[in-house]
This record gives C-alpha cells, sequence and structure tokens, in this order.
C-alpha cells in the first residue's frame, strides 16, 4: 500500500492526528480521495471523516459543511481542468487551494461562521 493510501485509510477512519493536520493536509487528503471516488462519494466520506477528528478531539463544532463540500468543489473542478497526476503536480498548478481564504471570492467570513453553515452546505450570497 503507497504512504498516500495509508494516510487517506487513516484519514478515511477518523484517526488522522487533528494537532498535525493543517489545511494542506486537507487538501492533499481531498485530492487523493478525489482520484479514488467520484465527488457525491467523496463528500460523504470526507465529511464523516472530518466529522469523526473533530469529534474525537472534542470539537465537533470545529466541522463546517459549507467550507468543506465548497472546498472539495474548488478542488475537484481544478483536478479536472488541470489533469494533474499527483498532489505535487496538482499543487503547482493551483497553489491557491493551499491558501485558506480561497473561499473568499465566493463567500464572506460572516457567511461561514454561521450555524446553519457548519449544518449544511449554503450556496453564496450574491455581492451587494
Amino acid at each position: 500500500m503507497s504512504a498516500e493510501a495509508a494516510d487517506l485509510e487513516r484519514f478515511v477512519r477518523g484517526e488522522a492526528d487533528a494537532a498535525n493536520f493543517p489545511h494542506r493536509e486537507h487538501v492533499r487528503m481531498a485530492f487523493e480521495m478525489l482520484r479514488r471516488h467520484d465527488f457525491a462519494e467523496t463528500a460523504w466520506l470526507y465529511s464523516r471523516a472530518l466529522r469523526l477528528m473533530t469529534a474525537r478531539v472534542g470539537k465537533p463544532e470545529a466541522f463546517n459543511q459549507t467550507t468543506t463540500i465548497a472546498f472539495l468543489s474548488l478542488i475537484a473542478e481544478r483536478m479536472e481542468r488541470s489533469g494533474a497526476p499527483d498532489f505535487a503536480a496538482f499543487v503547482r498548478a493551483h497553489p491557491e487551494m493551499l491558501d485558506k481564504r480561497a473561499l473568499s471570492r465566493w463567500y464572506r467570513p460572516d457567511q461561514l461562521a454561521t450555524e446553519i453553515a457548519r449544518r449544511t452546505f449554503v450556496l453564496p450570497e450574491p455581492a451587494p
């Protein structure tokens, strides 16, 4: 089993170490999962893995469904457009995905901070 597959397996089981799981790891796990599963299955598996991880460290409120689905959507779209063969190539082609603020083009911080955005996917609101 490759290192990527082993890391992904730990992540899916909710065993990833939250203390050593920065944004780059979120993106890497999303990339690896999207390589193996379609978007709908990835959305379910990825959300479940993050919920398990946040619950395990006693911070279930840290999970945000909107942020999760929006980032997965961006990553999936960029994967389709770039055809990057691996994560390193993907990051070279799309370094903006490593910026936690990437969603600010579509979402205001106060939108993402709502309880409803944490519980369910919320579409971006049109700019005023």
